[in-house]
């Protein structure tokens, strides 16, 4: 594949086998001005020298240390004898080595450590080691994710004995909600706190089970931090009565040194279709089988203040969203760039009309029905990456523009768009891993090539962190009418900004014209089905809602990342890379955006079809 014109203007010739290496740097300088952000205080010893270097040398790492095993992990699951968790040597590894390029703090505060990197630098070099090994990859993930919830939460003593490790690479952190009876329904949370009578730092012992603990148990570092949702004794029922613990695998003493062995054992692993490298873990705590300080029960320490706990679990709950759709991009993205190689190279068929034998085979890639499934892919997984970039962007707005009222409104939006975030990549991007095994037909069903796992890997992210069905009531039934509405308002604001824009640009007047009707109706159909202020009634088809503003959302980035195309060729000259990107983006218009106008319909008739259905019918 030849590469022409990159975001930073250089000219390459390589394969590209995970990720675009292009398509990063247009959409980090030429689209989000990225770079733009040296000029704030907190990222002032930064450059886009600096940026570029982190995101070769994380490109470089994910290539040589985390695709290298992708397959080997996926053949040789995990394994559990009763007592140690066994996993291929090659996955430590490359986590030793991911440690010490310093990802694991870059974004934090020199003060601990970091180098304050921007969100949407540092979220584009860890894609790299998503699309390159997603399994491996969920380690750092989950512990990321969890030393935030921790410095924004915790105990200054907690986060000093057990952040700093995690940022070190010695310990990984994790997230315990579910439990065997007990999914999404958090509220029914059985897993108990009681106040430790022996112990004099506030201490309180755990007892209970949960599962489907991703990362729950393994021998890839000294220690695993587990923060735990549980019930306090005697705090109500339902959600407003949890509370979230951290509960080490091992006691870490004053010194910092381990101590003794908490009362957390694995009862069991999970066997999941992808992502086999990640340890899935059923988790007992609290059952005896060590006993710390003398007695059962697992030592945990309150995070946040009592009954907060699953308002202090949403700040690791959304990372981890954002996290998912980012790898659902990366697994598509890298199902992608195998298809359209094999397309490029496969010969097959002859022209259309073409007569007998005469006419020599055709590179696959010039049937008019590989193209096509190979132009959707191409939409699917640009766009939902510009989607993960922008989503990151805003948080480095909410965090570090000028003016409070900027800094709002940057969260704000990313608040409405983090069910988006999370669930659009995770149905769009695995449908170019779908595409990528139909272009390769009969061998793609294979494990000769990767399209295949990668499939497999990608199927678990419309489940994880909240089904699709959980998402779209998330966003139709709180984020856009949370505050009077203020979140639809602050979304239909950015968009008409852009369609403004866009309007006054005659190449792009039809784009323009056809992102404004969808949407003006996001928010007619907002205001329709709420009109009778019926949750039952406005949620019966919130899915399809949540499809319609999602894809109505990427359409708006397709209509940005176009626009940015086409000035990018005025001011160096047109490429095909280039090229690509405006024709990808008229085709999402003419292909994809017209799709929501029924999905509107739809919602807006407020049909209740499963509401009125007897399941004895199914």
């Amino acid at each position: 594949m030849t590469e022409e014109n990159t975001g930073n203007g250089a000219d390459q010739t390589t394969a590209e086998t995970l990720l675009s290496s292009r398509d990063i740097g247009f959409l980090l300088y030429d689209w989000l001005k990225v770079d733009e952000l040296t000029d704030r205080d907190r990222f002032s010893d930064h450059s886009r020298e600096v940026f570029d270097s982190l995101l070769s040398a994380s490109e470089d790492l994910a290539k040589a240390s985390f695709a290298t095993h992708s397959r080997k992990s996926d053949l040789n699951e995990p394994t559990f004898d009763g007592q140690t968790v066994t996993l291929i040597p090659e996955i430590k590894t490359a986590l030793d080595q991911f440690a010490d390029i310093g990802l694991l703090s870059a974004t934090m505060d020199e003060a601990v450590g970091g180098i304050q990197l921007p969100q949407t630098v540092a979220k584009a070099c860890f894609t790299w080691f998503q699309a390159a090994n997603i399994a491996t990859a969920s380690y750092p993930l989950l512990t990321m994710a969890n030393a935030n919830l921790l410095r924004e939460y915790a105990d200054p003593a907690l986060v000093e004995r057990y952040v700093g490790p995690e940022l070190d690479g010695r310990f990984f952190g994790t997230m315990c909600l579910s439990e065997p009876e007990v999914g999404s329904s958090l509220g029914d949370v059985t897993t108990k706190a009681v106040p430790d009578p022996g112990g004099s730092d506030g201490a309180f012992r755990i007892h209970g089970t949960k599962m489907w603990i991703s990362g729950g148990d393994h021998e890839l570092a000294e220690n695993i931090v587990h923060l735990v949702l549980a019930r306090a004794e005697a705090d109500g029922p339902g959600t407003k009565g949890l509370s979230l613990f951290l509960v080490p695998k091992y006691l870490v003493d004053a010194d910092g040194s381990l101590g003794e062995r908490n009362d957390v054992v694995l009862a069991g692993l999970n066997h999941k279709m992808g992502w086999r490298g990640t340890t899935n873990t059923l988790l007992n705590f609290g059952e005896g089988t060590h006993r710390p300080a003398g007695s059962a029960g697992a030592i945990g320490y309150l995070v946040g203040e009592r009954g907060q706990g699953l308002s202090c679990m949403f700040h690791m709950m959304n990372e981890a969203r954002i996290g998912v759709g980012a790898g659902a991009v990366a697994l598509g993205y890298r199902g992608y760039l195998d298809a359209l190689a094999y397309a490029r190279d496969r010969r097959q068929g002859r022209p259309d009309g073409a007569k007998g034998a005469d006419a020599g085979q055709i590179r696959i890639v010039e049937h008019a029905d590989v193209r096509r499934m190979l132009l959707s892919s191409k939409s699917y997984v640009e766009g939902g990456l510009g989607l993960i970039l922008c989503a990151a962007r805003l948080l480095d707005e909410s965090e570090t523009a000028a003016e409070a009222a900027d800094r709002d409104r940057a969260a704000l939006l990313l608040d409405v768009l983090t069910p988006i975030v999370k669930t659009w990549p995770s149905v769009w991007c695995l449908k170019a891993n779908d595409h990528a095994i139909q272009v390769l037909g009969g061998a793609g069903y294979t494990r000769d090539h990767d399209v295949e796992q990668l499939y497999r890997d990608n199927r678990l992210n419309p489940i994880h962190e909240g089904t699709h069905g959980i998402q779209a009531k998330d966003l139709l039934g709180r984020k856009m009418i949370m505050a009077g509405g203020a979140g639809l308002e602050v979304l239909l604001e950015r968009m008409r900004q852009t369609i403004a824009e866009a309007a006054e640009k005659s190449a792009w007047n039809a784009e323009a014209a056809a992102l404004s009707a969808a949407v003006e109706r996001i928010g007619t159909v907002t205001a329709a089905v709420w009109a009778e202020q019926d949750p039952t009634l406005a949620l019966e088809n919130a899915w399809t809602y949540l499809e319609a503003v999602g894809h109505t959302v990427i359409a708006w980035l397709w209509l940005e990342q176009g626009m940015a195309a086409e000035a990018t060729a005025r001011d160096r000259g047109d490429s095909p890379f280039l090229n690509g990107k405006i024709a990808t983006a008229r085709y999402f218009f003419t292909h994809e955006l017209p799709l929501t106008g029924p999905w509107f319909d739809l919602v807006e008739s407020r049909t209740t079809t499963f509401r009125d259905l007897d399941d004895a019918w199914l």
